[in-house]
């Protein structure tokens, strides 16, 4: 029987050729290559140091807020777009974190359900078929790929570590300038680690009056540093003029799956947002929201959070040295970025990260995620579940870390 369904796939999502691409996703390699590898090696422990997300639960008292607010009927509607309450604590936050001053929680703040659905919000606010997106590259593709649906094109502004990973706007040409109407970045940066500088933001700001474009600053691992204190774009002189910076309760906090994100900054933009979200959806449920304020009120939860991995990194670093990768801390998040070898000693060439990474995991079981958008590297994560009788075990943490240091400083790499 025809199936005329086929026919009538939006242009945006592949058209009548939808569900037929012959490409394998990055993503699907990698999950292929890890079945491949446990069949091979049965008894061989796969280490998975690729996973993009927190490995412990949301600490004790943000779940009792939320178990508890949950049995509270006046919380069960509608948030819509979000309750006052916690955007009234975004203010204290920013200021006590990010020394963020004057920030208005009734007109320039507003929550979202994560910064996935954020940043795809934020481009239905802004992109016309012809206006251009500046993206940093490597990163997160949603806002690229929300651009495109739109009509928009992307010009990818590369990051390449003789910048210390961050863009080059003076590169950018004079007829993308002109069409630009959004300029996304991600500091701390995911995968590089790289963070911002205040002077680096002071370009952006520029940029931005100069080119009269939008600034959305990806603020998902901005509590997550090492070696200085966070930094909000929003703390540099008149960054709200250009731009928001999102931030989100998911690696902060432990709160991966429970959606809960924030958007603050210039009044217009947050105005903007609120319009196109009310036709998206409904709102986050309110007791997470809740749950939400109490993690605002209580920064030390990150920074235990944050002290783990900053253990974690510094033990990987040592162990990547070791093996001849040139490594180092990073300066926000919990991934290394690391350059990919050559080849091994015995002959194994690697053309691509990507190779590398099939290499690490068929070979050694580590998992890893490769990226080659702007030379070749592979992010490391150092949110691996190290547990011991359901409890988090540095015993354990030492026991992966040492089987990593086994298994890849018994090959001789090339770089």
């Amino acid at each position: 029987m025809k199936n005329h369904i086929q026919n009538l796939f939006s242009e945006r999502i592949g058209g009548p050729g939808f569900g037929k691409e012959d490409v394998i996703y990055k993503f699907e390699k990698i999950k292929r290559a890890k079945q491949k590898a446990k069949l091979r090696y049965p008894d061989m422990e796969l280490i998975d140091m690729g996973v993009g997300e927190p490995d412990e639960m949301a600490d004790n008292t943000v779940v009792d807020t939320l178990c508890r607010e949950t049995k509270r009927h006046e919380n069960r509607g509608y948030a819509d777009n979000g309750i006052q309450e916690l955007k009234n604590q975004v203010p204290l936050y920013m200021d006590n974190v990010f020394g963020v001053k004057n920030l208005d929680g009734e007109n320039e703040v507003i929550h979202a359900m994560g910064s996935k659905p954020a940043l795809a919000y934020i481009t239905a606010v802004f992109i016309n078929p012809g206006d251009v997106t500046l993206m940093t590259t490597p990163g997160y593709p949603v806002t690229a790929t929300h651009t495109q649906w739109y009509g928009g094109d992307v010009e990818s502004l590369p990051l390449i570590e003789e910048n210390n990973f961050l863009p080059d706007l003076d590169g950018i040409a004079p007829d993308i300038q002109q069409k630009a109407k959004l300029i996304y970045l991600n500091y701390p940066n995911n995968p590089t680690g790289a963070q911002a500088t205040k002077k680096f933001y002071r370009e952006v700001i520029d940029f931005a009056f100069e080119n009269e474009v939008v600034v959305v600053q990806d603020a998902a691992y901005a509590a997550l540093t090492y070696g200085e204190k966070p930094l909000s774009f929003l703390s540099i002189k008149d960054a709200k003029n250009v731009g928001v910076e999102i931030h989100s309760f998911s690696k902060a906090y432990n709160m991966t799956g429970w959606r809960l994100a924030f958007v603050a900054g210039n009044e217009l933009v947050v105005k903007g947002f609120a319009t196109v979200k009310d036709n998206f959806d409904s709102g986050q449920f309110i007791p997470i929201q809740k749950a939400g304020i109490n993690c605002l009120k209580h920064p030390e939860i990150t920074e235990k959070t944050r002290t783990k991995y900053e253990r974690r990194l510094t033990k990987m670093v040592d162990i990547l040295k070791e093996a001849g990768f040139k490594a180092k801390m990073p300066g926000g998040t919990f991934y290394l970025y690391i350059k990919t070898p050559e080849a091994t000693k015995d002959g194994v060439k690697f053309n691509s990260a990507e190779e590398f990474s099939q290499f690490l995991i068929k070979e050694k079981l580590i998992s890893t995620v490769p990226w080659d958008d702007a030379g070749s590297y592979v992010r490391m994560a150092a949110c691996f579940e190290a547990f011991k009788d359901g409890e988090l075990s540095i015993e354990e943490e030492d026991r992966i870390l040492n089987e990593i240091k086994t298994r890849l400083t018994d090959v001789e790499f090339i770089f």
